[in-house]
């Protein structure tokens, strides 16, 4: 259907390297869209990304950066409305994880995460912001994930759980405050998934029971958060704005 085509949009996805932000990176030009690549590239997955990207056709760029980094982020954006157009469509996945009991948290391992976390995603959504309210236009989407609504049981991971609940209610916030002027803000909340993490020999009993407690009775492919993103990107969800949108296998009904 058209509404969910990408067709003439210029997207950028940061955290691209891999796992679900490199499945949305290519998911997004499958419908179309033209797509820049952002984030680390030590072991080369932002070019395997923008590899897969142009072998279907569109446009890609691999751009090196940080999103704790304002410069970075500016410089970017520069770059794919010179080379690609004018940005349309964003998706702010760039995050990290961990697990540490709260009692002995050193305070530089939460101020790391949250700065990435938090700080990544506000600066992301600010330096994107920048170029689409002048135009009036835009889809911004901002990774977050269902330990932003519920506590996941058995894990210790109070920093993480807190910072994604930042990210969807900064979605919220930001959505009603650029609502008069085109922009359109959604988070999008994924539950357990099959990332490269996931796959680790040494968490394979953590698995099984991410599995048993789903009721689906598996993990999410990271194939399988590009139908959401697409839709919040696309005509399809012209009047969706503020929402989490969390795709969990039936998760948090439990």
């Amino acid at each position: 259907m058209d509404l969910f085509r990408l067709d003439g949009d210029v997207a950028l996805v940061t955290g691209a390297g891999s796992g679900i932000g490199q499945a949305i990176a290519v998911g997004l030009a499958e419908a179309g869209a033209n797509v820049a690549c952002f984030g680390h590239s030590s072991n080369g997955g932002l070019e395997e990304t923008a590899g897969r990207i142009t072998a279907l056709g569109r446009k890609a760029l691999a751009i090196t950066g940080s999103v704790t980094s304002e410069a970075d982020l500016a410089a970017a954006v520069e770059r794919i409305e010179k080379e690609l157009g004018a940005l349309t469509v964003a998706v702010n996945n760039a995050g990290i994880g961990g697990a540490h009991a709260a009692e002995t948290l050193p305070l530089a391992t939460w101020e790391e995460l949250y700065s990435i976390n938090v700080g990544g995603v506000f600066l992301s959504c600010h330096a994107e912001a920048r170029v689409m309210l002048p135009r009036r236009k835009g889809s911004i989407i901002n990774v977050a994930s269902m330990s932003g609504s519920i506590v996941n049981r058995g894990l210790l991971q109070t920093h993480y759980n807190s910072s994604k609940a930042a990210v969807i209610h900064m979605t919220k916030s930001l959505a009603m405050e650029w609502s008069d002027r085109g922009l359109r803000l959604n988070a999008l909340s994924p539950g357990y998934t099959l990332t490269p993490m996931n796959r680790r020999p040494e968490v394979a009993d953590q698995v099984k029971n991410f599995e048993r407690d789903t009721p689906l009775g598996r993990l999410a492919m990271p194939e399988e958060m590009v139908g959401p993103a697409v839709f919040l990107a696309s005509r399809a969800a012209s009047f969706v704005t503020g929402i989490d949108l969390i795709v969990d296998g039936g998760f948090i009904c439990w």
